[in-house]
């Protein structure tokens, strides 16, 4: 029972923390935990409905904060915006990547580290080249294209270090709880 309580207060404080770290004020775009939080919890859990489950709540947090701070006026970032849902399928599908990792080795961590960001910068700016549930408007031309993966690469840098950093501290986290702990943590 006492495992059962950790593991949830666990999920807990990952989900709120990686929710607040991401509506921190000037915060650079991109830099946020959740595609990390991804990586690491399909790397880690067992239960893989949580795997899926525990970025995608993370982010909808977040999202909610964003909302109601932009209603009060205190930020021009708003929470609920077209094409949220896609962002939120893609960083779903970015939990694949650690569901992949057969063992949590440095490299492969590196890996994912460095796959994930460069998979979720790739599809969604396809996906807002397309105009699928997003504001931004680009010729559908090569040129469109282009023009719309150069105006991504600021966040795509962001979220290659976020997701670096992040991926960093979780997995090493765990790695240290679990060398300490007499028997194996698994969730």
């Amino acid at each position: 029972m006492k495992q059962n309580k950790t593991f949830i207060w666990s999920l807990v404080i990952m989900i709120v923390v990686a929710s607040l770290y991401r509506v921190i004020p000037n915060r650079p775009f991109g830099f946020a935990p959740q595609l990390a939080l991804a990586l690491f919890s399909g790397a880690v859990f067992k239960d893989k409905k949580y795997a899926f489950l525990l970025p995608l709540i993370s982010m909808f947090i977040s999202d909610l904060i964003y909302q109601v701070l932009y209603m009060a006026g205190v930020t021009p970032i708003y929470g609920f915006y077209q094409g949220m849902v896609f962002n939120y399928i893609l960083c779903a599908s970015v939990t694949v990547f650690g569901l992949l990792m057969k063992r949590l080795r440095v490299m492969n961590i590196l890996a994912a580290s460095l796959a994930a960001p460069t998979y979720f910068f790739i599809v969604s700016n396809f996906f807002t080249w397309l105009g699928v549930g997003f504001f931004v408007e680009y010729p559908k031309t090569w040129e469109g294209l282009m023009e719309c993966y150069v105006a991504g690469i600021p966040f795509y840098k962001n979220s290659l270090m976020a997701t670096m950093v992040f991926s960093a501290v979780l997995f090493g986290s765990w790695y240290l709880i679990n060398r300490k702990a007499a028997k194996p943590i698994t969730i």
